[in-house]
């Protein structure tokens, strides 16, 4: 299946007369990369450059044309062209399909067949491990940042101080690939700050060169904001436009970060000169992970005398680099959504818990020293609960399979659903306390199919 706002897939031509070929260039082009009818006729694979062109709602502007033929025209080399069109193309079973518009995107489409995926899989397995070498102690918190990186949404880390967010960070960004980058939040830092800095050079002439989001430009695939709380509210719009388009604007321009996942983390200790990031800021995050202090006797002893988790650089030295083709994982990503299908059954389960943030007193869920009728403000959103699915889709995926099991979404409620119920103002100051409990409450009290 083919959608709007993707490229067509590469030529091929099957035995079949009744299969259509998609070809991304004219016969000219493809003549100059030594395509010939001849390869069309043998049914080999071609891939060939596509042109891209610009649309104005239903309008086609530019010259670009997208070719369709029938393998009866591929040994003759006759090609018509249709301005615009595509095929879909299944790539295995015989049969004209049903032809559709696309409009032409910067955005590449690469269909992923299951060993792909599970050649990525082995590949996101080998992250892990390789991350696992520099941070012990931490196996589910590793494993939640690799669900969120292949359901692509971002992630608000929680933890004391000094326990590794940064040091975490840094060995994924090393093993996935791409560039870091991180910020620290403070009560001065200026929305302008993370898009540029000025500076006068040796000559005493002004300069201004690009900030941290704008300096590695698409290569630019992690990106760290160290204690957001300490940053204006401006500054956390700023980040949130990112975050949601990947974008940002500046200097009579779009830059693009199509791969970028944005980490945060709050200052729990200290209250003053902190802005906290409103409740609907929160909903942007797909997990809120907490990230405690190893309680194992042998991590800690180990963190404490062995002196190789001391220095920090040296630590990470032992992670492999640029394991995943990082450039894409958005299509990698959309893939595994495809790939992973949940019941009817498994459906209704997921839409009860939705219901159950919303009204938690309809399925029994009693807490003690809270009146259930005023507790909750609002329930999840349909924001979060899409969330939920493409993180239980992921771990459905990690686990080697193409269909979700309750245990998939158990896996991902907490991290995902805990920030999302947003409280009354009188139980809000007793969020941790009473987060934890409601999401455990509900897990418990709606029925799991069997």
């Amino acid at each position: 299946m083919y959608h709007v706002n993707q490229p067509c897939p590469p030529a091929v031509c099957k035995t079949s007369d009744k299969t259509w070929v998609i070809v991304l260039a004219p016969p000219s082009r493809m003549s100059n990369r030594g395509i010939t009818a001849d390869m069309l006729t043998a049914g080999k694979n071609v891939s060939v450059e596509g042109y891209v062109h610009k649309t104005d709602t239903n309008e086609m502007r530019g010259s670009a044309l997208r070719w369709t033929a029938r393998r009866s025209n591929c040994a003759s080399g006759r090609v018509s062209a249709r301005p615009g069109l595509c095929h879909r193309w299944d790539g295995m079973r015989a049969g004209r399909t049903r032809s559709r518009a696309v409009v032409g995107s910067s955005k590449r489409s690469t269909m992923y067949s299951p060993e792909q995926l599970e050649d990525w899989r082995q590949r996101a397995l080998r992250v892990e491990e390789e991350v696992a070498k520099a941070i012990v102690g931490q196996r589910n918190t590793i494993r939640l940042i690799s669900v969120a990186l292949f359901a692509r949404g971002h992630v608000l880390l929680e933890g004391d101080v000094g326990v590794g967010k940064t040091t975490l960070l840094r060995a994924f960004a090393r093993a996935v690939g791409g560039d870091f980058e991180r910020v620290e939040g403070t009560v001065d830092l200026m929305p302008g700050d993370l898009v540029y800095h000025t500076y006068v050079d040796a000559d005493g002439k002004p300069r201004i060169e690009p900030g941290p989001l704008l300096r590695h430009g698409e290569r630019l695939v992690t990106f760290f904001f160290n204690e957001i709380n300490r940053a204006r509210p401006q500054v956390q719009s700023l980040l949130l436009r990112a975050m949601a388009e990947r974008t940002v604007s500046a200097f009579n321009r779009q830059y693009s970060f199509p791969c970028m996942t944005v980490f945060a983390d709050r200052n729990r200790v200290e209250k003053e000169e902190t802005f906290e990031l409103a409740s609907a800021a929160r909903d942007r995050f797909m997990f809120e992970l907490n990230m405690p202090t190893p309680a194992e006797p042998e991590v800690r002893r180990a963190l404490v005398f062995d002196p190789s988790f001391h220095d920090v650089d040296t630590l990470l030295e032992r992670v492999a680099s640029g394991v995943l083709p990082w450039q894409e994982l958005n299509d990698v990503g959309a893939a595994i959504q495809r790939s992973v299908q949940a019941s009817e059954t498994l459906e209704r389960y997921v839409m009860d818990l939705w219901d159950a943030t919303v009204s938690p007193q309809r399925f029994g869920i009693r807490i003690e020293g809270v009146d259930m009728e005023k507790l909750v403000l609002a329930g999840a959103s349909p924001r979060g609960m899409m969330s939920l699915m493409r993180a239980a889709r992921v771990v459905a995926w990690f686990a080697g399979r193409t269909h979700l099991t309750p245990g998939d979404i158990y896996a991902v409620v907490p991290a995902t659903l805990g920030h999302r119920v947003f409280f009354t103002p009188v139980y809000e100051l007793r969020r941790a306390e009473i987060s934890d409990a409601l999401v455990a409450k509900i897990l418990e009290k709606v029925p799991t199919p069997r």
